[in-house]
């Protein structure tokens, strides 16, 4: 009996053609996912006055609730499909869109935001609650991740979350696919693909956490990162170029550090960033 999380030659053409996949298996069942979510709770207590869930992130080196769903063998199995053998898991961050909410998530590419090279990263979107148009599911542009990285801007005078963005007329915005999502369903994208999400007028919850997987022949710069780690998840690491973490073994905490993106660097790490695009 074949593996269902095994990509099949249609669907890795079809991700390397069009930058991102749907229509995969459940992860988890409605039951798994119901358990998954009553746990969450005890994820977000963990949060400081002034932090929301967008502040966890990379958390799952220190929870063992969040390295289990990263290292779901269901979920290394579609990742192995894009990436080959070897890969490490090196991030994981919360979205969660309250109902009627008008922060969105603005356009922009991944790898624009991470300071590695070079740019091979799938991110794998897991969502905790049934995600559609209505809730402020994501969206992505077909095809965009074969432009490279296009340019982004800073701006604070946005409703997003983010304050890096593509600029006006590097994409065409009307071309962009709706993602619909099943709780304990995935999606799988490229870190160059054009995404980004609308707010979530609507009475119910919008959740999901992405988790992020690097061949391992990709190394991040310290310089900008200096918390980086990585997990094998599959084969061997013949390279060597990152830290490596330690498997969490509390059921939740928190790390102590935070996580420094090139957004968070400041313009000086964007300048260096870009030197290696």
């Amino acid at each position: 009996m074949s593996n269902p999380y095994t990509l099949t030659d249609a669907q890795k053409a079809f991700y390397h053609e069009q930058g991102y996949l749907l229509g995969l298996p459940p992860i988890y069942t409605p039951a798994e996912m119901a358990r998954i979510n009553a746990d969450l709770p005890n994820l977000l207590a963990l949060l400081r006055p002034g932090e929301d869930p967008k502040d966890i992130r990379e958390w799952h080196e220190t929870s063992t609730y969040l390295y289990e769903l990263c290292m779901n063998p269901k979920v290394l199995d579609l990742v192995e499909g894009i990436l080959g053998p070897n890969f490490f898991l090196w991030a994981s961050n919360f979205f969660i869109k309250p109902p009627f909410t008008h922060a969105t998530v603005g356009w922009h590419q991944d790898a624009y935001y991470w300071p590695m090279a070079p740019h091979n990263t799938v991110t794998v979107w897991l969502a905790f609650d049934d995600v559609d148009a209505e809730n402020g599911a994501m969206k992505i542009v077909p095809g965009s991740h074969r432009a490279g990285l296009l340019k982004h801007s800073r701006s604070t005078q946005t409703d997003s979350v983010l304050t890096l963005e593509l600029e006006s007329g590097t994409f065409n915005e009307a071309d962009a696919v709706q993602f619909k999502l099943k709780a304990g369903e995935v999606s799988l994208h490229d870190d160059r693909a054009v995404h980004g999400s609308p707010g979530n007028p609507s009475p119910r919850r919008r959740a999901g956490l992405t988790m992020r997987y690097s061949g391992t022949h990709v190394k991040n710069d310290l310089s900008i990162n200096p918390h980086f780690k990585t997990y094998l998840c599959r084969g061997v690491d013949e390279f060597h170029y990152n830290p490596v973490g330690p498997v969490p073994t509390q059921r939740f905490a928190r790390p102590e550090f935070k996580a420094v993106s090139v957004e968070e660097a400041g313009a000086e790490a964007e300048a260096v960033h870009k030197k290696t695009m």
